[in-house]
């Protein structure tokens, strides 16, 4: 089968080979074989080829990849409730290098869950990771709730652009910030109440300004480093900081001395620790707000399979505007 694999440690134009002659992976206990029609691109996907990702494979070479929409074609010991053919949406083994940008690859038993009727292919390849992450932290996580103000970062991007329109699904007023003009025109065309531009305005002026003084209630920060801190200077009192990752390339710090001084709580959040019967409960509830037109996963792109380190580059530059998903298959759909 043809797969990119990381062969070396560096920026994805020069760490990734094409090996038309790699070996299908065979499914240990626990995991699904797919037949991959399309994958997500994520930040994560391009640190990996750096070494920098905390879950990068121990050994080289690897496939990165970490979710996909495929169809099942074998399983290992344990996994029940699959057939032969079905269309998932999976999060993949990327972790034991048995990632997505590859025509066939491993996929986690307990986080494979079915695609909708309608849904195409580029979209169910970027829905799982941004929406379930987005739903562990605003639902389970953040409790957030009707009428509070929610503040989200780097809103343009996949997993901010699902915080953001889950957060109005869920009642709130949304405050997003955005990178560029793009971004930016993006998070008002999904309903932000106010968007910054993290690059001409103050984050924490704008943000004490529109809440009166108070700040916040909650912050959904995929972003980290300068703009966490910013956060912690605009949270209300009982709100609640959601660390989700660092696309600045650095994670944000936590001030105990000014934590408690504002009365406010800091958050990890990462969808993995929750079982198939939570996965499936939510994925119930985000279609249900797909089906009603109220979730998106907005896809700028659906990059052709070869053109794979390239797209990786936009992301590693921060040039892309919500998501981009890779062609494994010719075939596969995008957005209509």
């Amino acid at each position: 089968m043809r797969a990119w694999q990381v062969t070396k440690s560096g920026r994805p134009a020069d760490a990734l080979q094409l090996n038309a002659e790699a070996a299908s992976p065979q499914p240990p206990p626990g995991t699904v074989l797919l037949d991959v029609i399309a994958a997500g691109l994520g930040l994560p996907d391009a640190l990996m080829c750096q070494g920098s990702y905390a879950l990068t494979p121990g050994g080289l070479p690897f496939t990165p990849g970490q979710e996909v929409v495929a169809r099942i074609v074998g399983w290992g010991d344990g996994v029940e409730g699959r057939a032969i053919g079905d269309r998932v949406m999976a999060l993949t083994c990327f972790f034991s290098g048995e990632g997505g940008f590859a025509e066939a690859c491993l996929g986690l038993g307990e986080f494979c869950l079915p695609v909708p009727e309608g849904m195409s292919d580029a979209e169910a390849a970027t829905f799982l990771i941004p929406f379930h992450t987005a739903y562990v932290a605003l639902v389970r996580r953040g409790r957030l709730q009707p009428g509070e103000t929610l503040m989200v970062t780097g809103a343009g991007g996949g997993t901010g652009m699902a915080a953001l329109q889950l957060g109005k699904v869920l009642g709130a007023r949304v405050i997003a910030t955005a990178g560029s003009p793009e971004k930016a025109a993006l998070c008002r065309e999904l309903g932000a109440d106010r968007v910054i531009d993290h690059r001409t305005e103050d984050i924490v002026g704008v943000v004490r300004e529109a809440t009166g003084g108070d700040g916040a209630d909650v912050i959904f920060d995929p972003v980290g480093g300068e703009v966490f801190a910013a956060a912690t200077r605009c949270v209300a009192s009982e709100g609640r900081i959601l660390a989700i990752g660092f696309a600045s390339g650095s994670w944000g710090r936590v001030d105990t001395a000014r934590l408690v001084a504002g009365n406010y709580s800091v958050v990890g959040v990462i969808p993995s620790h929750y079982d198939r019967a939570f996965r499936e409960r939510a994925q119930a509830e985000l279609i249900g707000w797909w089906r009603a037109g109220k979730l998106r996963s907005r896809v700028e792109a659906l990059v052709p399979f070869e053109a794979l380190p390239g797209a990786l580059e936009r992301l590693l530059a921060g040039g892309v505007t919500g998501k981009l998903a890779l062609a494994v298959d010719p075939a596969a759909t995008a957005p209509a």
